[in-house]
């Protein structure tokens, strides 16, 4: 039970970084569609919780340390470097928000230059990224509780002390700017997105995990995890959805409503969770090209945040708002693959049994 909950943490920690913790996904994915937002959560929770469970079984039974083996096994040649493609542009691009989004946080809370804030981020990643995979796991999934907790005490403030009616706060939240047409569409998108976030470090997590059945049950645990958790941020902005809508960081200006020292404490475990997300996505994408621990491995991850770093500066809100919603559309192809992926491995491990007992036969034989 331990390692399941160790994993379910730590999946949720891929996913729940800058857009996530600090209320801006959740705003623009969920509650721009008012109360309707809230079956958008719903058919989001199903989805995560099937996508969490396949990952992490696909990394435990290949035993890989990156995603590339495992896609082109289930996808095929072309398909496959299709989604490979797609996922080391996530991987890069959501690092690059996550870095923004650190400079928005400190910014927000403490009035200290973006800059500050990106450039200490940066630091960070850049230490952690030369640790082990294991260590790396921990570090994830350990901060993971402090945000579940914050989220529960931010959803019963926000009930308590709703800006009114929810008929009314239907309105105003439906009158949020969102580049998505509708509320399915936009459950389906957002848990596209953030499989294609969360896909290469949650195979890397159950390629660490012997036990495949832990591995799919931490990934299930997790998946339906984060879909708890997303319902309740939606109706914590939504009842809130005067005061913070046009906030940058709506979950973090809720909290400074109940308490300014709580909203610090709120803003410290916001940066915990960016960072989260932002070793996730750059461990990961370095190790999509070279083997982890390697002296080839540190020098591209040092280069890779330099360049990371110059790219953050565009901006937290408009690079959620424009290039999350692409990603999820492109994520699409990931999610259909993962429907079959059972089939697939079906297939695969069938194909090697065969082989085999033809080898045995052979031997037997001669």
């Amino acid at each position: 039970m331990k390692r399941i909950l160790k994993i379910g943490s730590a999946f949720i920690g891929v996913i729940v970084g800058a857009g996530f913790a600090s209320g801006q996904e959740v705003l623009q994915y969920f509650t721009s569609f008012g109360l309707m937002g809230i079956f958008g959560a719903i058919v989001a929770t199903a989805l995560f919780a099937y996508a969490g469970m396949i990952l992490v079984w696909l990394g435990s039974s290949m035993k890989t340390t990156s995603h590339k083996h495992v896609i082109y096994t289930i996808s095929g040649r072309y398909l496959g470097l299709m989604i490979d493609y797609i996922l080391i542009f996530t991987l890069f691009g959501v690092g690059v928000v996550m870095i923004a989004g650190a400079g928005s946080n400190l910014n927000q809370q403490f009035g200290v230059p973006v800059i500050i804030g990106t450039s200490v981020m940066t630091i960070l990643v850049l230490l952690t990224g030369m640790l082990k995979v294991d260590r790396v796991v921990a570090i994830i999934g350990g901060i993971t509780p402090f945000l579940i907790f914050f989220v529960i005490i931010i959803s019963i403030y926000s009930f308590i002390n709703a800006d009114g009616s929810f008929l009314a706060l239907d309105s105003v939240a439906k009158e949020h700017p969102t580049t998505l047409p509708n509320w399915f569409i936009s459950g389906i998108n957002y848990v596209s997105f953030n499989t294609a976030v969360g896909a290469s470090m949650a195979i890397v997590m159950g390629g660490a995990e012997n036990n495949r059945k832990t591995a799919a049950l931490g990934g299930l645990v997790g998946g339906i995890g984060l879909g708890v958790l997303i319902l309740l941020s939606h109706l914590a902005i939504f009842s809130k959805i005067e005061s913070v809508g046009s906030m940058d960081m709506p979950m973090l200006a809720i909290v400074n409503n109940i308490s300014p020292a709580l909203g610090t404490v709120m803003s410290i475990v916001l940066f915990a969770m960016i960072f989260n997300t932002a070793i996730s996505m750059f461990f990961s994408f370095v190790a999509r090209f070279s083997k982890v621990g390697t002296p080839n491995f540190k020098r591209f991850f040092v280069v890779t945040m330099m360049v990371a770093f110059a790219a953050s500066f565009v901006g937290f809100t408009d690079l959620v708002s424009h290039f999350y919603p692409l990603i999820g559309y492109l994520g699409l192809i990931l999610i259909a693959v993962l429907i079959i992926a059972p089939i697939r491995m079906k297939k695969i491990q069938k194909e090697k049994y065969d082989e085999s007992e033809k080898y045995t036969k052979k031997i037997v034989n001669s």
